[in-house]
């Protein structure tokens, strides 16, 4: 399985592809940054973001896309940013047909850490020693961008048979329904 972990941001958006299986060693395919400055307007910035995401696309193409899931925050202008982009990278990867999960940032470390409560350092060592590099990616965004992309690949195969499972059991009522309405 191979996945673009997209980690929102406008003036950092950090972006990583992690290739490999659940219980097996991961392999990173590639880490970075879209950057965006500070001072542009606010459409160029979003296209610059997509320009971005476009290229990783291209580039690696990833059988799916883990975005971090908007939370609320104190300023509202970051958040707002944050969602922004977020949406950007759903876009481009829906464009496409690739699936998108979100994953909140406490889900995040939970599965690279162990804890959900774990600092950015924390994350930063964990992903470096998952992925057997030499150093953590820099910046901090590049490293949470892997964190996802290891993230959903822990966690996809669990949440496929949740939802075979919910699909199952839906399908089932409806049989039983019908078959109450036709007795």
């Amino acid at each position: 399985m191979r996945v673009l972990g997209v980690d929102p941001g406008l003036t950092r958006c950090g972006v990583g592809v992690v290739e490999g299986v659940a219980g097996r060693p991961l392999t990173m395919i590639g880490v970075g940054v879209v950057r965006t400055p500070a001072d542009a307007e606010l459409g160029q910035r979003l296209v610059a973001v997509e320009q971005g995401i476009e290229q990783w696309l291209d580039e690696h193409r990833p059988e799916f896309v883990a975005v971090e899931r908007v939370f609320s925050q104190h300023n509202v202008r970051t958040v707002m940013g944050t969602a922004q982009a977020s949406a950007v990278a759903m876009l481009c990867a829906a464009r496409r047909g690739i699936p998108v999960a979100l994953h909140t940032p406490s889900e995040v470390k939970a599965a690279v850490t162990g804890s959900g409560r774990a600092d950015k350092a924390q994350v930063g060592a964990m992903v470096t020693r998952l992925l057997r590099l030499d150093a953590p990616p820099k910046p901090a965004d590049a490293a949470d961008a892997l964190a996802l992309a290891i993230c959903h690949i822990w966690r996809a195969p669990a949440q496929n048979r949740l939802q075979q499972a919910v699909a199952l059991h839906t399908a089932t009522a409806r049989t039983t329904a019908r078959k109450g309405r036709t007795a």
